[in-house]
């Protein structure tokens, strides 16, 4: 019982650590291409009012 539990944390920790680390990619890419990151949505240069 004990070894199904810990698989169950492991792969839940697992998938946080992926989630984290594909938005942290995505912030870059936004960034890089011009755009700005806000409340976790990019929004492109084109739509960006000064």
């Amino acid at each position: 019982m004990f070894r199904l539990l810990r698989l169950v944390i492991l792969v839940l920790v697992a998938f946080l650590a992926g989630m984290i680390y594909e938005r942290q990619g995505q912030q870059e890419i936004c960034e890089n291409g011009g755009g700005l990151w806000v409340s976790n949505i990019c929004l492109a240069a084109e739509m960006i009012n000064d």
